[in-house]
């Protein structure tokens, strides 16, 4: 049976982590993960900020015709 036991624990000095609980059978061997908590400096960007972080430039064809044009003109540089 898997028993499991969460608690928070202080880095001590030396980088070393002190696990105190009565549910730890005493010899017995156990596995131990470690989650750090970071805390975020900034937020993540959104896809507002990738967009705006694009160079400037024409991102899109003006009209519906120049779209299929440009289309049209790579579909037939694959028959090449």
């Amino acid at each position: 049976m898997l028993t499991a036991v969460r608690t928070q624990a202080t880095v001590l000095p030396g980088h070393r982590l002190e696990i105190t609980s009565p549910e730890l059978p005493e010899g017995q061997t156990v596995e131990v993960i470690v989650l750090l908590s970071v805390p975020t400096s900034r937020p993540r960007p959104g896809i507002l900020d990738f967009i705006n972080s694009l160079p400037p430039g024409p991102r899109s064809y003006f009209t519906w015709e120049e779209m299929e044009r440009g289309f049209q003109e790579e579909r037939d540089a694959w028959d090449r």
